[in-house]
């Protein structure tokens, strides 16, 4: 099949990713212009925690719910062939199933056991949208037989918007969204136990607030967060996985939570279980996100830093080492990477989007908000 329009497509994504839209309508923009240039069947694109590369939602197109915990236990238990962990890792984060298996995609476990029977969906494309080297993104397509298979020259297409729609991703991740609803969850810990089958066994309160504020249900379906940290835990039970899940995700109220997850040894014979815990996320977690998903160097996270807590220029110059005029010419590329004019709107996007939601709360011991 030949890539159609290519050109006004690719401006297309890049006016899209400048325009500041939260992530979810960036993504549900971006899927619609895909399809413009590598037509398809289905599709479906999200965003994952850059420290981990874990999935923490998705937008999708032709595609139900009802098979997310089994696709998820495909990513990160089962199945071997195009994880988009491995796809981020190559020169072109990018692969086509049936020319990675050798025109053999029954070698997926995904492919047999969930797409073909479940949508009659026969073909894959998969990219990982990264960044400078770190994953924002995931992005899967896929036709049905009649419709034919990817191309290498649409393969290499998504390979050059893969940038673009991290970089959409990763500033709607920090766009400003609605304020946190009066009668959220209370802030602290909240602990679920998942059974191999996936149903949950034990549930805290908080839990099945939390677990509700990300668009699941306690006693029902897990949400896509909780779902893949579960996966991710199962493979850290199995050997497959060297360390402990963890995955940060921000809740449509604007709140950043941490979620962990860890497998549950038991009598010989019993059905092995997940623990997962639910917490907000406290500054040292949130801080470094905001930056990076601004898209700051190194120096400018380090100047971002100075300027929340209240240096001057010449305070920062001589923390950091740097002439004031360095430090004016980082600010600058700083407000223009945020989207401000100033220190103050800085400050104010910064503290309004991520913290102000939580002024209610009371504080912790600690210095950070312990809950209404």
């Amino acid at each position: 099949m030949t890539t159609l329009r290519t050109e006004p497509v690719q401006r297309g994504l890049d006016a899209l990713a400048r325009s500041g839209l939260e992530w979810h309508a960036f993504v549900a923009g971006a899927v619609e212009l895909l399809g413009a240039a590598v037509p398809y069947d289905a599709a479906c694109v999200g965003p994952v925690d850059p420290d981990t590369g874990l999935l923490t939602g998705s937008v999708k197109r032709n595609l139900g719910d009802e098979m997310d915990v089994e696709f998820l236990r495909h990513e990160y238990v089962t199945d071997e062939i195009n994880l988009f962990s491995a796809l981020a890792r190559r020169e072109r984060p990018v692969g086509i199933l049936a020319d990675d298996t050798g025109g053999d995609p029954e070698r997926s476990s995904r492919h047999r056991d969930v797409f073909v029977p479940h949508w009659a969906l026969d073909h894959e494309m998969r990219a990982a949208a990264l960044v400078d080297g770190t994953p924002w993104a995931a992005v899967a397509l896929y036709r049905s037989g009649a419709a034919g298979g990817f191309s290498p020259a649409e393969a290499d297409f998504l390979g050059r918007v893969s940038r673009t729609i991290a970089l959409g991703v990763r500033a709607g991740l920090v766009t400003a969204v609605a304020s946190r609803p009066e009668g959220g969850p209370d802030a602290g810990p909240a602990v679920l136990v998942v059974e191999a089958d996936d149903s949950v066994s034990r549930l805290s309160p908080a839990a099945e607030a939390r677990v509700a504020e990300l668009g699941g249900s306690g006693w029902g379906a897990l949400p896509n967060p909780v779902a893949a940290i579960t996966a991710a835990a199962r493979a850290l039970g199995s050997g497959r996985r060297g360390t402990v899940p963890r995955l940060r995700v921000r809740t449509p109220a604007g709140e950043w939570l941490v979620v962990h997850a860890a497998p549950l040894t038991g009598p010989a014979g019993a059905p092995p279980q997940v623990v997962v815990t639910i917490e907000q996320a406290r500054p040292p977690e949130i801080v470094p996100l905001v930056v990076a998903a601004f898209g700051l160097t190194g120096r400018e996270q380090e100047v971002v830093a100075a300027v929340l807590q209240g240096e001057s220029t010449q305070e920062i110059g001589r923390s950091l080492h740097l002439s004031p005029w360095t430090v004016q010419d980082h600010l600058k590329a700083v407000f223009e990477k945020a989207g401000v004019g100033s220190r103050r709107e800085l400050v104010a996007r910064v503290f309004f989007d991520h913290y102000a939601p939580r002024l209610s709360d009371r504080i912790a011991p600690g210095g950070f908000f312990a809950g209404a």
